[in-house]
């Protein structure tokens, strides 16, 4: 037996109201508008339902307040400089994340972890604690016991053979072997000063 209108109306958009009206809040710089809008985006949704209901009612909801608080501004003679700030947050997908880009992030952190596996272990370790325990370069050379200019230099590395990595195309054996010529050449360096 199928739902009325009514009752899914109520069960797959009404449900969502405390969330639209937080989202609204963000992004809306007039507060005495949120209660006009919410009705708004209800019945444009409603009769849209009428006709066909949608497959992602919360999404359809979202999207649907988005599209009117957009076509609000375009209608106002004065449009406030909040809200032109802010047209770029109603943009934002309010839904969950597609199982597409979930699984493009979850490629690109372990591209990101196999990189960061294959720099020099000092380096890791710099890296490690300057842009992810976000330690200062003064407090990381304390922790490790080598010199700032160290810290800076070992950051810049990191940085460019994680670029290379991500971006460059460079493939793990091309780091591998970058990584093994940077240590020859340090070691070099350390036995010439010794």
């Amino acid at each position: 037996m199928e739902d009325t209108l009514e009752q899914w109306f109520i069960r797959e958009i009404v449900a969502h109201e405390a969330a639209l009206m937080r989202h609204l809040a963000r992004v809306w710089p007039k507060r005495s508008d949120l209660q006009d809008i919410r009705q708004e985006v209800y019945i444009r949704v409603y009769e849209a339902a009428g006709r066909t209901r949608p497959l992602a009612p919360r999404s359809f909801l979202f999207a649907t307040a988005r599209n009117f608080m957009i076509d609000r501004v375009r209608r106002e003679r004065v449009v406030h400089i909040e809200a032109r700030g802010d047209l770029d947050a109603l943009n934002v997908l309010v839904d969950e994340i597609s199982p597409e880009r979930r699984a493009s992030a979850r490629q690109e952190l372990a591209r990101l972890a196999r990189a960061f596996d294959l720099l020099p272990l000092r380096c890791r370790d710099v890296m490690w604690l300057t842009k992810v325990e976000s330690l200062t370069q003064r407090e990381v050379a304390s922790r490790l016991g080598i010199n700032q200019k160290a810290v800076e230099k070992q950051v810049s590395r990191g940085i460019r053979l994680l670029a290379e990595a991500l971006f460059g195309g460079t493939s793990d054996v091309e780091i591998r072997n970058d990584v093994r010529s940077f240590q020859d050449v340090s070691v070099g360096a350390k036995q010439r000063t010794d």
